[in-house]
């Protein structure tokens, strides 16, 4: 009986040990999580801001294609949001806390070439695919399997969408 209630108290505390390491990295991840969640919507008004300003020979299809990223952009704050509700977490929600911790930042409202827009387009992508290869990666060495997928999506999202730009940009 004695050995019974010391394996069940080890294994009580091996238990609250791990609950305590996954608290742990379930706030690790949720700061990175809010950083790449307003890295997400500051780019959305970016991206907004440039389909409305771009002005160039091949205005429409620039046109166009920016406003297909910015589609694809809301469904990524939408993922990223509900993943951070999913583990208990309350994601940001206001413009005021995605431009404190956003590091894309907001362009002035004025006209762009479609060069100059699609080469700002570029360097985000740049910027939110590395970010999200880095919270992928860290989730994947948590066996946090969820987020290790959401993170591989935008990454493949992201790097097509760098493809497409490079490729327009020839």
């Amino acid at each position: 009986m004695l050995q019974e209630v010391e394996y069940l108290l080890a294994f009580c505390y091996t238990k609250a040990i791990k609950n305590n390491e996954m608290k742990r990295n379930l706030k690790t991840m949720s700061k990175k999580l809010d950083i790449y969640l307003a890295n997400l919507a500051v780019n959305y008004i970016k991206l907004h801001n440039l389909h409305w300003n771009v002005v160039g020979k091949s205005f429409k299809q620039a046109h166009e294609y920016l406003e297909e990223i910015y589609d694809a952009t809301t469904e990524s704050l939408d993922a990223v949001a509900e993943y951070q509700k999913m583990t208990g977490d309350f994601p940001k929600a206001s413009l005021k806390n995605y431009l404190e911790l956003a590091t894309i930042k907001e362009l002035e409202s004025k006209e762009y070439k479609i060069d100059e827009a699609l080469n700002t387009v570029l360097e985000d992508q740049k910027l939110l695919r590395d970010l999200a290869t880095k919270i992928r990666n860290e989730a994947d060495e948590k066996n946090d399997f969820g987020l290790v997928a959401l993170m591989e999506d935008e990454v493949a999202a992201q790097t097509k969408r760098i493809w497409f730009i490079e490729s327009m940009l020839k």
